[in-house]
């Protein structure tokens, strides 16, 4: 049996039997109805290339506006001339231990090796081995290519593993590690300081897409605060849109964006260092899958992103870019409701002319203040929700 025939029973284009085709499964969106779209008004980003539809359409199910940006795509197997290299090498040397690190990368790796007609011998060659894995995918990805292992990281992490490697020992023992598009350089170190003969094998690599302007649109977009989340899969990814910002000229500009106006939110620990490393810190999901990550976007934007008032004009409530008054939706332009977010954030209190001036970047123009102002009442339903407080500023009607 080829390599890939023996994980077909996971590598299909369907989802098994009784299991959603949707990366937040059947119970998420049993929930949902039209009234109660958590993203509704929203704007996010996303940067995958990699089961990106899964993730965009779950967003957008919830209402959100979604600005997709691939910031790297895999490399085709064929093109991989160094996986093909890797794993004749590993072939060779017989490893007496393998780490696992998703499941992806498995059948990727299975695939690469039929492909150039050696899966049966990398199989062969894995089976010799004592096999670890990092998590429940990766163990199910090892199983169905009918190998073993004989552990798993509690808490999904290679560092983890590592720990599990070096309790039992790895002196003078060749130790083969599957990596996951992202190479976490210091648990390599840890093996290899203590004895291990390493060998790497990297079955997707990260390439940048051809031809595309988009991630340029996205990071504008963030830049000038057109984004409420902007969402990442993969440390490279993140490692691109920094390299992308640079070339632009925006780096800084974009790492403060991030910092104060636009939320980044990512599947798990190693995709946000390189986030943190900027200063940035992302949401990151207890459970690290993109179920767990779309239903702590929506949490977060729901618990500091939404602005509701009772008025004299009616219950007003504020989602991103959505505004209701007694559940009739209105729009306004990007001043106008950047004016209102911030007399709504106010919950009825004055705001000055001078301070309402800096937040909109009027430098102190009297006359814009006041077009912006009168832009705002005319757009809404009673324009007498904006009150004028006599030489202080303005406030909302309560």
């Amino acid at each position: 049996m080829s390599a890939v025939s023996a994980l077909g029973a996971i590598a299909g284009s369907g989802p098994a039997a009784g299991q959603s085709a949707h990366p937040d499964g059947p119970a998420a969106d049993d929930t949902l109805t039209k009234a109660e779209l958590p993203l509704e008004g929203f704007r996010i980003g996303v940067t995958s290339h990699r089961r990106s539809q899964d993730l965009i359409e779950a967003l957008e199910r919830r209402g959100a506006e979604v600005l997709h940006a691939p910031a790297l795509k895999i490399a085709p197997v064929q093109e991989d001339q160094r996986l093909i290299e890797d794993t004749r090498a590993i072939i060779e040397a017989r490893p007496e231990l393998c780490i696992a690190t998703t499941a992806y990368g498995m059948r990727r790796w299975c695939e690469a090796a039929d492909t150039f007609g050696i899966g049966e011998q990398l199989l062969e060659a894995l089976g010799a081995t004592r096999m670890f894995v990092r998590g429940p995918k990766a163990r199910g990805a090892v199983r169905a290519a009918g190998l073993a292992d004989v552990g798993i990281s509690s808490d999904e992490t290679t560092a983890t593993l590592v720990d599990m490697l070096l309790a039992e020992g790895v002196r003078g023992k060749t130790v083969a590690v599957q990596l996951h598009g992202y190479t976490d350089v210091r648990q390599l170190e840890r093996l290899r300081l203590s004895g291990a003969n390493v060998m790497t094998v990297t079955p997707y690599r990260w390439v940048k897409p051809d031809g595309e302007d988009r991630l340029p649109k996205l990071i504008e977009a963030a830049c000038n605060g057109h984004l409420d989340v902007l969402t990442f899969t993969s440390a490279p990814a993140v490692d691109a849109l920094w390299s992308t910002a640079h070339e632009m000229g925006l780096y800084k500009q974009l790492v403060e964006s991030l910092k104060s106006d636009v939320a980044t939110a990512v599947v798990g620990p190693i995709t946000a260092q390189p986030l943190l490393d900027a200063g940035v810190q992302p949401l990151i999901p207890e459970r690290f899958r993109m179920g767990a990550l779309i239903r702590l976007v929506c949490e977060h934007l729901a618990l500091n992103h939404v602005r509701r008032l009772d008025t004299a004009s009616g219950a007003l409530e504020l989602r991103g870019r959505s505004l209701r008054i007694d559940g009739e939706e209105l729009e306004l332009a990007p001043a106008p409701l950047l004016l209102l977010r911030a007399l709504l954030g106010a919950g009825g209190a004055v705001l000055s002319r001078e301070a309402l001036s800096e937040l909109l970047e009027l430098r102190g123009s009297v006359h814009a203040l006041d077009m912006t102002v009168s832009r705002l009442r005319s757009a809404l339903p009673d324009g007498s929700l904006v009150e004028t407080v006599v030489k202080r500023g303005y406030r909302l009607r309560m």
